[in-house]
């Protein structure tokens, strides 16, 4: 039987951390990396069985590829603190798990909540990602934002959701949206990547119409709508704070 180590990696992630540790039970180890919380997410992780240990954050893939690491197992299943396995993700795991991997990588759809409701749309689903992975021939990769594992080797689709437990609140997704596009800007930055001023007006629009009527957020109400808007405002505050760093 394949062994597997699941690792997460964490900040302040007290309000997720047991839902996503017990979604992981179908893993011979649970591996905690904190980059220095300091709420409880460390001792309820502990509490909970899983191994945790410190870590300074170099970066989002750097800190998952130091995780993978440390691991006692050379499979790997990486999730967010915000994620889980469905029931049914679980039972694929377990049933690979017996059979052997065909493959050096694993992808999963992603269905993420989003101010209390299923996402289906808007360019948010199947938002395939792969989490299974051999370390031996996979890493992350990325330097700013939108990491992701890139796989030598053959990678093969589960067919369940990796479940994502977004912003519940709008708040909440400024927040976020404020924090990823500082990382987007410095992204452009360093790539000497430039937009000229009609494109700020011209980008967050397109970026409306792509996700609201294109990827058919209108089925997703008034949270596609939601979606849409704040995708656009992502858009307008990359590329303006890129001309202009904050």
């Amino acid at each position: 039987m394949t062994k597997i180590t699941a690792t997460i990696v964490t900040l302040n992630e007290e309000k997720n951390i047991g839902r996503a540790i017990e979604s992981v039970r179908c893993c011979e180890e649970i591996l905690i990396v904190d980059s220095g919380s300091t709420d409880r997410t460390r001792s309820l992780a502990t509490q909970r069985g899983a191994r945790v240990l410190p870590h300074a954050w170099p970066g989002y893939a750097k800190q998952k590829n130091w995780a993978a690491e440390q691991a006692s197992t050379d499979w790997i299943l990486s999730i967010d603190a915000d994620e889980a396995l469905s029931e049914e993700l679980e039972a694929e795991l377990l049933t690979l798990k017996k059979i052997g991997m065909a493959a050096d990588g694993y992808s999963m759809p992603r269905m993420a909540q989003y101010l209390g409701k299923w996402i289906r749309h808007s360019g948010w689903y199947p938002d395939r990602k792969v989490r299974l992975y051999d370390r031996r021939k996979a890493r992350w990769v990325g330097d700013y934002v939108q990491e992701s594992v890139q796989v030598d080797g053959r990678v093969i689709d589960l067919n369940a959701n990796l479940l994502h437990f977004t912003c519940d609140s709008l708040s909440a997704h400024m927040k976020t949206v404020d924090r990823y596009t500082t990382l987007a800007a410095e992204e452009l930055i360093a790539r000497g990547v430039s937009r000229p001023a009609y494109r700020l007006a011209v980008d967050p629009l397109w970026t409306f119409v792509r996700t609201y009527l294109l990827q058919q957020g209108f089925q997703d109400g008034f949270e596609g709508f939601t979606i849409a808007y704040m995708a656009a405002l992502y858009t307008f505050l990359k590329y303006a704070k890129a001309r202009r760093p904050v």
